[in-house]
């Protein structure tokens, strides 16, 4: 029989306990709340229940599971149990927990209960790890999000282009990244590298419009012909988060691609990046200049391929 491991973290949170419940309820928004949290897709949901598929970062590679939670709302715990986990996890399960203080704000405990497959202490030692890593990670940034002014910092922004071609001709472009080096002008060297299951890492060295480069990294859940999204996890000086999808649509006529961001300004590099007198606003105005810049060209170089394949 394979042995139980039980591990505990808490954090102390200055914000109401049932408004930081709601962010701990509300899955498909924690990739922009946790670090390690690619992507999460609600599968089914009823007033109690959910099931869901999350992708995330553990240690130094990237899984995916399903995951059923039941919410308890009035005693503020959510439980969780992996119903398909990836190796090394055997079984995984436990709970949320938010719990008010009288002064003000709330204690979040996470919980959670695993076994290794095949009891092996290599496994054991890999999951504990990678537990320990992202609970605290997952807990910090849960703290954080509350102290942040978001309002200004945080924005979405996406541009659709119409292309006369099949779905599946604009996903071949979209999810080549090594190719993108050859075929893209802003990119001058790029590495896309498949991990299966429709996950990518893709890195890429970015030429701005000042001539400069600059290096990130992301990983990607492809859904082939259908969309692919994507979290940066090496950033730009100037974010703290982004977020990103291509989204591709059937019209009578082609194909409607769209690119879409979702930014989070790291408003404390602002001035060493873009002068003493820049603003947030500023950041904001660059930042998205450069976005709609890249995937522009991006969507026009796609439309390009898929439209001369199709010819």
């Amino acid at each position: 029989m394979t042995t139980n491991h039980v591990t505990r973290h808490d954090i102390e949170v200055a914000a109401p306990a049932d408004q930081v419940y709601a962010a701990l309820a509300h899955a498909a928004g924690w990739p922009c709340l946790f670090p390690p949290t690619v992507h999460v897709e609600v599968l089914n949901k009823t007033k109690t229940t959910e099931r869901l598929r999350i992708w995330a970062t553990a240690n130094d590679s990237v899984k995916n599971w399903t995951s059923r939670r039941e919410f308890h709302v009035a005693d503020r715990r959510i439980d969780f149990r992996q119903e398909r986990s990836a190796a090394p996890v055997a079984e995984m399960s436990g709970n949320w927990w938010v719990e008010p203080r009288a002064a003000g704000g709330c204690l979040v405990r996470l919980d959670h209960r695993f076994r290794a497959v095949d009891d092996d202490p290599a496994a054991v030692d890999w999951i504990a790890t990678a537990v320990e890593r992202n609970s605290v990670s997952e807990l910090s940034a849960l703290a954080a999000y509350f102290e942040l002014d978001d309002d200004e910092s945080r924005f979405t922004i996406e541009d659709t282009l119409h292309i006369d071609a099949e779905r599946e001709s604009v996903y071949g472009f979209l999810a080549a990244g090594t190719e993108w080096s050859r075929r893209l002008p802003h990119v001058v060297a790029s590495d896309c590298r498949e991990l299966g299951d429709g996950i990518q890492i893709l890195r890429m060295d970015t030429r701005s419009g000042d001539g400069s480069t600059h290096r990130t990294e992301s990983v990607r859940v492809c859904f082939p012909s259908e969309r692919i999204v994507y979290k940066q996890t090496v950033l730009p000086a100037l974010m703290s988060l982004h977020l990103g999808w291509w989204t591709l649509s059937d019209t009578p006529s082609g194909v409607l691609a769209t690119a879409g961001h979702t930014v989070r300004i790291a408003a404390a590099n602002v001035a060493e990046v873009l002068g003493p007198a820049a603003t947030v606003a500023d950041a904001r105005a660059f930042v998205t200049k450069a976005l709609r810049g890249n995937s522009g060209a991006t969507l026009r170089a796609a439309r390009q391929f898929a439209e001369g394949s199709r010819v």
